[in-house]
């Protein structure tokens, strides 16, 4: 996912967002830990759009209280 379309986003939509990439990383490193997976390069794709989401809900959450 793009930090364009991150941006583009509503904090509603965030929110579900992560909470959605976050399942999907756990399970992925579940199963990663059983049994290996076909791409282990997902789990830093996913891992990193986790980290995008946060950044840009921390940056909106700062722009608010100033």
């Amino acid at each position: 996912m793009k930090p364009s379309v991150i941006a583009e986003m509503t904090n509603q939509e965030l929110v579900e967002t992560l909470e959605e990439h976050f399942l999907a990383f756990r399970k992925m490193k579940l199963n990663h830990a059983v049994s290996t997976l076909e791409n282990p390069l997902e789990l830093r794709a996913k891992r990193r759009v986790i980290a995008r989401i946060k950044t840009e809900l921390n940056k909106r959450q700062t722009q608010e209280k100033a």
